[in-house]
């Protein structure tokens, strides 16, 4: 199944490659602008999209990730406290980009399999996403967050298809395990996919688009460009 691996992995590529385009053409950031990629990791995706490297800050939980932003990449780096509150004012970043993270925010990593019930679980995830997202809007006179649609043919972090999204907690809990002693792609039940409507809900004040494949819609993105909104008033 190696074929298939690497054939999604193509596709995924391409499918950043493209959003990177789309994050320079609806924010233009610059070499002044101070950018924060919040979930940013190693550093290597945002890397990849802007040319420069100066006033760009790297967040994440993995102190090993940031140790290899600062070192390949010269990136500033912070570490994500247990609260979610960075230690910046508000509106300290002129621009706060975050892909594929939001869905991750959800519940305590050592809860992931004690929190069984779905609708316990949605209603949690739901509203760590709201403070998630009420972070990026004190944080970034502009933003671009990008999440996976929730009614995507296939699941971004299984690599299955659709209807694995539509199974019951307890059974999804006991299905992972399982598949990640043979399947191509291991992960956590962590995630909480999100729909448009439900991304307009965290980011009132945002445009939101929608990424399609092959007239499917595959991921959302939430955007705010003060420059736009201020030239358009």
């Amino acid at each position: 199944m190696q074929w298939l691996k690497q054939a999604i992995l193509r596709q995924s590529q391409k499918a950043r490659a493209r959003r990177g385009e789309l994050f320079r053409k609806l924010l233009q950031p610059t070499e002044n602008d101070k950018i924060l990629d919040l979930g940013g990791g190693d550093g290597s995706h945002i890397a990849s999209i802007l040319p420069f490297r100066q006033n760009v800050t790297i967040a994440d939980i993995d102190t090993k990730a940031l140790k290899q932003a600062k070192e390949r990449f010269g990136f500033q780096t912070v570490r994500i406290p247990e609260s979610g509150q960075l230690p910046f004012p508000d509106q300290y970043f002129d621009i706060v980009f975050c892909s594929s993270v939001i869905e991750h925010v959800t519940v305590p990593k050592a809860e992931i399999y004690l929190c069984r019930n779905g609708r316990e679980f949605a209603r949690r995830a739901f509203e760590s996403q709201r403070q998630f997202a009420e972070e990026i809007r004190r944080l970034g006179k502009r933003y671009f967050v990008q999440t996976p649609h929730r009614y995507f043919l296939i699941e971004s972090h299984t690599w299955l298809p659709l209807p694995v999204t539509l199974l019951p907690r307890p059974f999804l809990l006991r299905l992972i395990p399982f598949l990640n002693r043979f399947w191509i792609k291991r992960t956590q039940p962590d995630w909480h996919l999100l729909t448009p409507n439900m991304m307009k809900h965290l980011f009132p004040e945002a445009q939101i688009w929608i990424e399609r494949w092959y007239g499917f819609p595959k991921s959302i993105v939430a955007f705010k460009n003060t420059n736009e909104r201020n030239d358009s008033t």
